[in-house]
């Protein structure tokens, strides 16, 4: 298979994900007829395209994309099922992805989430990101969530 020695990476990255103004990444694309009645939103499904950052300001260097849904899956806790990619477009692993699926239990200070595979420089990629709220705005609803990334790949 052409396989290399194993290797662990770590990568570091802030998520922005924008659900305000006139340019969100993160869009409502379903819920359900007792998501407005849930005092958790269960139910509401967003489609996002988010920036990875290298810092947490909103015009620091972009690195990457989180593409995929997140969805509300929970009816007691903010519990939200995480299906999406991290496109990674600069460096040595532009055009290499990672892909997580898991659960991100929103009120945690960390939170942790399987990567469940990779491509590119990150094939056969297996680990676990760890997402930490950097910060959230009440009135919006924006979020800069830091990200923490250790993955196995060859």
């Amino acid at each position: 298979m052409g396989l290399k020695r194993e290797k662990l990476s770590h990568l570091h990255f802030f998520f922005h994900d924008i659900v305000s103004g006139k340019n969100p990444t993160a869009v409502k694309i379903a819920e359900a007829a007792v998501t407005n009645r849930s005092a958790t939103g269960f139910g509401l499904m967003a489609m996002i395209d988010d920036p990875l950052t290298i810092g947490p300001e909103a015009n620091s260097k972009i690195v990457g994309r989180a593409q995929g849904m997140y969805a509300q899956a929970s009816i007691n806790d903010i519990g939200l099922l995480m299906v999406l990619n991290f496109v990674f477009v600069e460096g040595k692993y532009n055009g290499s992805s990672l892909s997580v699926l898991g659960r991100n239990s929103v009120m945690s200070i960390v939170r942790e989430m399987p990567i469940v595979g990779g491509s590119g420089l990150f094939r056969f990629g297996r680990g676990y990101v760890q997402a930490k709220t950097h910060t959230f705005d009440f009135k919006t609803g924006d979020a800069v969530v830091e990200y923490n990334v250790y993955v196995f790949h060859y």
